[in-house]
């Protein structure tokens, strides 16, 4: 690690606040930095290493496909493009047609894209507007940064493309009121992933998914996070039932090898022509053997594994916040543990092998101090708003390796004064 800060600041964008450890090595669900310490990644890569790192069925499939074939560019048929694709069709519920691209903020831009392709092949030339949410995030690109319902952000980079509405996420009746006539589509995570994991009230997306029926507008839903069986579905839409018109997929697709996915059902793919859309790399059949190695990998585990699994994470995490303290000398009494025990505003948020910590405003410490806390003692979780802890392990995690995450949580927390 000597030197490498430094060495990174001469030479590369200042966009990244790193704390100061070097990953070098990776197995499952562990890490271990250059001076040989292991860790227990309970990030995975924000969602990403959803297989667990290094896994033999994904190293193979990858090593044979770029000892095979590289890349050829999306002007020739690949065999592992179409298969990935086919796949993906199948788990969305089929009729529906599919778009490979590299990264989650590609797979929103092609969707908002096809949605004001489609708005105005069949609405008319005007309907362009895309609904969304405050506090969803959905890339950072020009579009996608418009399409992210966090204000904050957007000032450095403006003018902004036009046409993006936000309302309240949560908030049917306020979604419907901002569907209007010039509107292509609304677009949605199902749990908001960068504002805290945030989980809609149930009924949400099916409220959204009637609004939307009745008012002739597209529904995306960005699954980039909470998608490849992070909830325990394959689809966090599957939860309530719903079958969006496009919804996008990036993240844990690729073990970590860069991949995105459109999927749009197949009336709203058609409205693309050849030359509306294009990527050279996307779709690239290393990409996809990466893909489909992983879908072998992970679809096993959704058929119990991961629910076993988030049922001992989730009770983990409320036994420590019944043991979180505030600032102030009240300290609430520690009894049957019914909610008024518990301390105002802390919270645990989240499904399957998604979950937020979060501290509450009255904690003595930031959630950036417990994450540094915690990666001191071996355990890598994220801090993903002030007061809220993020962990997103690997779906190959263990109840072992559950039970000795939340312990290292517990010991990391008690050492910044947030745990009694």
């Amino acid at each position: 690690m000597t030197g490498l800060p430094e060495r990174e600041a001469a030479v590369l964008w200042p966009t990244y606040v790193r704390p100061q450890v070097e990953f070098v090595r990776g197995q499952g669900v562990r890490l271990w930095d250059s001076r040989g310490r292991e860790y227990l990644d309970f990030l995975g890569g924000i969602a990403v290493v959803a297989a667990g790192h290094a896994h033999p069925r994904v190293v193979e499939a990858v090593t044979a496909q770029l000892g095979t074939l590289g890349h050829t560019s999306n002007l020739y048929f690949t065999g592992p493009q179409v298969e990935l694709a086919e796949r993906l069709v199948d788990r969305f519920g089929g009729d529906a047609k599919v778009f490979l691209s590299n990264s989650g903020a590609e797979a929103n831009e092609a969707a908002i894209k096809v949605a004001r392709r489609w708005g105005r092949a069949s609405r008319g030339e005007d309907v362009t507007g895309v609904v969304a949410a405050l506090g969803g995030f959905h890339g950072r690109t020009l579009a996608t940064l418009a399409a992210t319902g966090k204000p904050a952000m957007h000032p450095p980079f403006q003018p902004l493309p036009p046409g993006f509405t936000h309302v309240p996420f949560g908030d049917a009746d306020a979604l419907r009121a901002a569907v209007g006539p010039t509107t292509a589509a609304v677009l949605l995570e199902p749990i908001q992933g960068e504002a805290g994991i945030q989980v809609p009230p149930a009924g949400y997306l099916r409220a959204a998914r009637e609004i939307t029926a009745e008012a002739g507008v597209l529904l995306i839903l960005d699954e980039i996070q909470s998608g490849m069986g992070r909830t325990g579905r394959f689809f966090a839409h599957q939860h309530e039932g719903v079958r969006p018109d496009v919804v996008t997929m990036a993240k844990a697709l690729g073990s970590g090898y860069p991949i995105g996915a459109t999927i749009a059902t197949t009336e709203v793919a058609d409205a693309m022509r050849p030359g509306d859309h294009g990527t050279t790399f996307g779709g690239n059949p290393v990409a996809c053997a990466a893909a489909l190695a992983t879908l072998e990998v992970i679809e096993p585990l959704l058929g119990g594994h991961v629910d076993k699994v988030s049922a001992r994470l989730a009770d983990g995490l409320h036994e420590l916040r019944g043991r979180l303290v505030g600032r102030s000398t009240w300290a609430p009494p520690r009894g049957d543990g019914d909610a008024d025990d518990l301390l105002p505003g802390t919270e645990v948020r989240g499904a399957g092998l998604w979950y937020a910590l979060d501290l509450g405003p009255e904690a003595p410490a930031t959630a950036k101090q417990a994450a540094l806390a915690a990666l001191g003692r071996g355990l890598v979780v994220n801090p993903v708003t002030d007061t809220a802890l993020r962990l997103a392990p690997p779906l190959v995690v263990t109840e072992e390796e559950v039970e000795e995450g939340l312990a290292r949580l517990g010991a990391a927390l008690e050492e910044v004064g947030l745990c009694r």
